[in-house]
């Protein structure tokens, strides 16, 4: 059977022109400095975001807690939106590697991070250490430029960085019709994946001033991620960056598709605010089959899916589903709603 994946881009398969890459990749220790590929990945990194340096890391969720840990001081707070996947879906880890505490908030922008700055000279409060900003964000939409530079401008103002999760960075400037640099340039650091719509087998950049990254270099090792022949991996990043990258903007033409054809289908409601790039999220109304039963009908055809998360399902796409598996999967769901 040929399964069509849309439970995230995480699960996206290297090319073959990645596989090609990966087998004939110079190699050398990246731990010493000297493997040609990752300096190569990351110099292309730097140049296209339009910082000073970069740093390969293993995951986003590492490059994330890295840049926590290398902007902060321990036990100061981290402004941040709630629904971010700094909050939900790294495991804390900002309360164990870095030691700091997070603010979030329930809308992020200007307004929000100026009235939750920690006011200096008060020994019963935090110090604002950092400002985390997700574009584009898990939840399938885009955060406007504008937003990003009042978010910046209250921040240096205060004398506070910012850190932009990019991890699906491209997509959010696919779809804002920008180059991925005009969206670093309103964060002193950036992360982004390598992975997901990229298909890279694994890796994720954080990219930012040179000083930074020295010291993020060297906590990196803390980490555990100093990495060995690790241009076997890099390889298929320069690949992500220079080809993937361009392609993007045909995950979000499917994704809008799929939303179309499963908003023909009764009872499925598609969040059109979370559609701006790759990602369709849509519920069901009046329609009470257990949603674990709709999965399985749906792997029972090839299709593998996750169960809803708050009532909410989420379709992704990504290269390896494309127009055909598009109608295939609005097809099967229909067929799975009816039995």
């Amino acid at each position: 059977m040929e399964w069509i994946d849309v439970r995230s881009d995480t699960v996206t398969q290297p090319t073959p022109a990645m596989r090609t890459a990966m087998a004939d990749a110079a190699v050398g220790d990246d731990v010493y400095g000297d493997d040609p590929t990752v300096v190569a990945l990351e110099a292309a990194a730097a140049e296209r975001l339009g910082k000073a340096a970069a740093l390969f890391v293993p995951t986003g969720t590492f490059g994330n807690q890295l840049a926590l840990f290398t902007h902060c001081e321990r036990g100061d707070e981290v402004i941040v939106a709630e629904d971010s996947h700094i909050v939900w879906h790294e495991v804390g880890g900002a309360a164990i590697i870095a030691g700091v505490n997070l603010r979030p908030v329930p809308v992020l922008n200007g307004d929000a991070v100026r009235t939750r700055i920690r006011p200096a000279g008060d020994i019963h409060l935090p110090r604002t250490g950092l400002v985390c900003v997700e574009n584009a964000r898990g939840a399938g939409s885009v955060m406007p430029l504008a937003t990003m530079r009042e978010i910046r401008d209250v921040a240096r103002a205060a004398g506070i960085p910012v850190h932009l999760d990019g991890a699906r960075l491209f997509n959010a400037a696919t779809a804002l019709g920008v180059e991925a640099s005009e969206l670093a340039q309103y964060a002193d650091t950036v992360m982004f994946c390598l992975s997901k719509g990229l298909a890279a087998p694994v890796g994720s950049i954080l990219a930012g001033p040179s000083g930074f990254i020295e010291r993020a270099r060297k906590k990196r090792k803390l980490m555990g991620g100093g990495l060995r022949q690790a241009g076997v991996l890099a390889a298929p990043g320069l690949i992500a960056l220079d080809e993937m990258s361009a392609r993007l903007g045909d995950d979000h033409v499917n994704a809008k598709r799929l939303a179309e054809l499963l908003e023909r289908l009764p009872g499925v409601v598609v969040h059109r605010d979370q559609l701006d790039i790759n990602m369709v999220f849509f519920e069901l109304l009046d329609i009470h089959q257990n949603p674990d039963d709709l999965v399985a009908k749906l792997l029972a055809q090839g299709i593998k899916a996750n169960p809803p998360e708050a009532g909410l399902w989420r379709f992704v796409t990504h290269w390896q589903v494309g127009a055909a598996e598009v109608e295939r999967i609005a097809s099967a769901f229909g067929q799975a709603l009816l039995r």
